[in-house]
């Protein structure tokens, strides 16, 4: 390991952050609501810090390891979440330091769980800022610095190899750098054209671009209590519906298909995307099946909430707690499976859940055939042992950390509800969850350290896991 190279990498990471921090000064300024000089300070506190490990750090590293990698990005979402809280503590936005650090973890996860309330009246600037900590944290500020980092003489592989979420398909381009390039670019191309669809809607600009950013971050931060609901605009409700649904595919496949001309052919051939498709589709029908005998539920709300729950984005246009119980479960289901490896969603990723029931009906089949050779495969590749191992690993520690992280919430008084669907929501990045987290209220009330345990469910989930207990490894400090 680098210990120095490792500080002098957080310290960019801190360094870029604050600069970033700076940038709802703007919307203060414009808005006049006070807070420009709160900003400004953060990030000058925050680059100071960053400029202040650099220092400490040397010179760049001419080379990482992959413990290099996986220290960095652990650490930095804990240095980039404390950061992230400051002007929510200095603006008195939070009350307590517990609440600032809770929305600002849950913005940068693009979990979307909340402890605010009167959205509707807060500044200007604070609005602005949780969006962009979900707009920055959806593709990743450390995939941003990969980017950047060769400009400085550094190598970005063994940071994209931790932050890239789940398995994924090739390298973009040769160079991991351009790689990242150009998934901002599609990720920047797809907020710019969902704000410009959102204003023509009927949404004001500033509404369209706070809601564009949490969209395509499937982050699911609102400036209304009342959410998407707010608007009552079949016509806005289903322009997100439809980029959560893009969201949450593959940018990598994005990517193949623009150079296609955006050829349909190259998403229908995907498996994952396929899978994907299907799976919503058999929710929508279920869930459909079993709501709308109720008058009161209409189908556009069937289809917005199955759709923001499936891609774990969040927002909401009705309380479908309070639905039926099978509802619950169905949409349960659909936090844990998420979205597509390679997107900004959260949960297990559909790939994983498509290639574990693959490997279910293989074990059927070999019950049936026992000498017979029975291949896991994923489009036209047949998958070793070893990621199949692999796979079966991460689905039993993901279930695992959920368990353990519902078990210490309750442990602090809250029902087992709450608990379980609280847990359940954080880990999977999704936000919103069911009782008293349910869409219609918020993580206000839950006791401190409930609060704590679900931030690090939060981390988790968008440390894929496997980062966080590879640091808990003995031979991972070794030489």
């Amino acid at each position: 390991m680098h210990p120095l190279g490792v500080v002098w990498t957080l310290g960019v990471l801190t360094a870029c952050f604050g600069l970033v921090m700076m940038l709802p000064a703007l919307i203060a300024a414009y808005y006049h609501s006070g807070h420009a000089f709160h900003f400004i300070l953060a990030g000058a506190l925050v680059c100071l810090l960053g400029l202040m490990m650099q220092r400490v750090g040397g010179s760049a590293p001419k080379h990482l390891s992959h413990k290099d990698g996986f220290l960095i990005v652990a650490l930095a979402w804990v240095i980039l979440s404390l950061s992230g809280a400051i002007p929510f503590w200095t603006t008195g936005t939070c009350a307590t330091l517990i609440d600032g650090l809770f929305e600002s973890t849950s913005g940068l996860t693009t979990t979307g769980a909340t402890i605010l309330v009167g959205l509707d009246h807060m500044p200007h600037s604070i609005l602005f800022w949780r969006s962009l900590q979900e707009w920055a944290g959806g593709m990743g500020i450390i995939v941003l610095a990969v980017a950047v980092m060769p400009l400085l003489g550094i190598g970005g592989m063994q940071l994209f190899r931790a932050e890239a979420p789940g398995p994924t398909k090739d390298k973009l381009t040769a160079r991991v750098a351009e790689t990242a390039k150009v998934l901002w670019y599609i990720y920047m191309a797809m907020t710019a054209v969902t704000a410009f669809g959102l204003w023509l809607a009927g949404m004001g600009w500033f509404d369209a671009i706070n809601h564009a950013m949490c969209t395509v971050a499937i982050g699911g931060f609102s400036t209304h209590d009342a959410s998407i609901g707010y608007f009552h605009s079949a016509a806005i409700r289903d322009l997100i519906v439809l980029f959560m649904f893009l969201a949450g595919i593959n940018f990598t496949l994005h990517f193949a298909a623009m150079r296609q001309g955006f050829s349909p052919r190259i998403y229908l051939e995907d498996d994952e995307f396929r899978a994907y498709g299907k799976w919503l589709l058999l929710l929508l029908l279920l869930v459909s099946l079993l709501v709308l005998g109720d008058p009161h539920v209409a189908w556009g709300e069937v289809l917005f909430n199955v759709v923001s729950i499936a891609t774990t984005t969040g927002f909401a246009v009705s309380d479908y707690s309070l639905w039926s119980p099978g509802v619950s479960m169905l949409l349960l289901a659909a936090m844990f499976t998420g979205g597509c490896a390679g997107s900004t969603g959260g949960g297990m990723k559909m790939v994983r859940v498509l290639l574990l029931f693959r490997q279910g009906l293989r074990e059927v089949r070999r019950l049936i055939h026992p000498h017979g050779v029975i291949h896991v495969k994923l489009g036209a590749s047949s998958l070793s042992v070893p990621i199949m191992q692999g796979l079966w690993g991460f689905f039993v520690l993901y279930i695992f950390c959920f368990i353990v992280v519902a078990i210490v919430v309750a442990a602090f008084g809250v029902d087992m509800l709450t608990a379980l669907a609280a847990s359940a929501a954080c880990i999977t990045n999704t936000g919103p969850g069911f009782g008293a987290v349910g869409p219609a209220s918020n993580y206000l009330a839950l006791p401190d350290g409930a609060k704590a345990a679900l931030m690090f469910a939060m981390i988790l989930g968008r440390l894929e896991i496997f980062t966080f207990f590879a640091l808990l490894v003995p031979d991972f400090w070794r030489k």
